[in-house]
């Protein structure tokens, strides 16, 4: 008799995570996890904020923390959040060891093995995890260039009763990059209110819109049902392990709870910091900078993917976030074509792993945070001859 609980007798781990190994080869481009760019850190500005937070009094930064968060970083997220149209107090936000923290909070407090979550087909592959792990029934919603399509939302909706709650990355999703219409947002709460299902939104990408024009988050349309799960890893530096959730004061009330029997508290000093960063104006000072070499690198790796592979990859520009989602010609299947492309000295993540079921093989992630423009070049270039390699065997 196995000694570990069902969902970690045969576990499977993070299909991005396993190509680390290859990251160590010399010369090796990588297109594959979706970081964001070290060039773009703000050290001098948090290495400041660390230093004020450390001037409070030991017990402020030094003590174990209130487990749903240090008032001023709380206060310091509802004005940040302010200014995208959410209207927050608060004690409706919990603060997080990440976002990924408070998925798997709201998953504590909300799923029963065998409940319903619906996803996006394709969706960010580590909440397919978590949802494996709290044993959820995942069901799929189609996507297109303009994010979820609610009309087979709504089909799915009428037909599997009972769905707990839907969960979608409305903004820049990873891995598409696709954001959803504003039109389709109200469709998604009109239906959410319909058939008492909760929308969980995860906005990780959401202030990274290097064109175009805003789309209002789905918490600043409506509140009663949703959830808001927001992060500072995308826009300060991951290393900080500082999210949140924006939650109905009865779910934080819960997600604190479960938050008691997993870390207590996220890191005070570190709160102190991220709260001071933003209060102080070095966030909304710095963010144009971090949305300015993203441009430039996802036009890059346009124009480079275009020039290399033409008509053999079919994708559509983004207009924020990381991420380019591909399509390869020829029903070329992206898992073999990577190990052709890893002899190439270029990597990038397989669409497979993002899908909850019926896979699409010839579909692929490109990450263009990491690289530069320059090499970003280089990396299209190689797998082209990847690619034409991979045709002629």
């Amino acid at each position: 008799m196995s000694v570990f609980a069902g969902p970690f007798q045969t576990p499977r781990g993070s299909a991005i995570r396993e190509l680390y190994p290859y990251l160590s080869l010399p010369d090796m481009i990588s297109f594959a996890g979706g970081y964001p760019s070290p060039a773009v850190f703000d050290a001098e500005g948090l290495h400041a904020a660390m230093e004020h937070a450390m001037r409070a009094p030991p017990e402020r930064w030094l003590q174990y923390a209130n487990t749903q968060g240090e008032g001023p970083l709380r206060e310091a997220l509802v004005s940040w959040m302010a200014r995208r149209g959410i209207r927050a107090k608060p004690d409706e936000v919990i603060v997080t060891t990440g976002s990924q923290q408070a998925f798997d909070l709201i998953l504590r407090v909300l799923v029963d093995p065998g409940d319903t979550v619906l996803v996006e087909r394709p969706t960010y592959t580590t909440a397919l995890q978590a949802l494996r792990h709290a044993r959820a029934q995942v069901v799929t919603v189609g996507t297109d260039g303009e994010g979820m399509d609610v009309a087979e939302l709504e089909a799915v909706l009428a037909k599997q009763r009972g769905v707990k709650a839907i969960y979608t990355l409305p903004t820049f999703g990873n891995p598409t990059g696709a954001t959803m219409a504003l039109a389709r947002r109200k469709r998604l709460l009109e239906l959410a209110a319909r058939y008492e299902s909760l929308v969980i939104e995860d906005d990780a990408y959401g202030d990274t819109r290097f064109e175009g024009e805003d789309v209002a988050p789905i918490a600043a349309l409506d509140r009663k049902r949703v959830v808001h799960l927001g992060t500072l890893s995308k826009i300060v530096a991951p290393g900080l392990r500082v999210g949140w959730m924006l939650a109905p004061a009865e779910i934080v009330q819960r997600c604190v709870i479960a938050k008691q029997t997993v870390d207590l508290s996220t890191s005070p000093w570190i709160q102190g910091a991220a709260a001071h960063y933003i209060q102080s104006g070095a966030l909304e000072r710095h963010l144009p900078r971090i949305i300015d070499a993203y441009r430039v690198q996802a036009h890059a790796m346009v124009r480079a993917l275009r020039a290399e592979l033409a008509t053999s990859l079919a994708f559509t520009p983004p207009k924020g976030g990381m991420f380019v989602w591909g399509k390869l010609a020829d029903g070329m299947d992206a898992r073999e074509l990577l190990r052709t492309a890893i002899e190439e000295k270029v990597m990038y993540v397989p669409g497979a792993p993002f899908y909850a079921e019926a896979e699409e093989p010839d579909t692929m992630r490109l990450c263009f945070s990491m690289t530069t423009a320059e090499r970003i070049g280089v990396g299209a270039a190689r797998l082209g001859t990847a690619f034409r390699r991979q045709i002629s065997r």
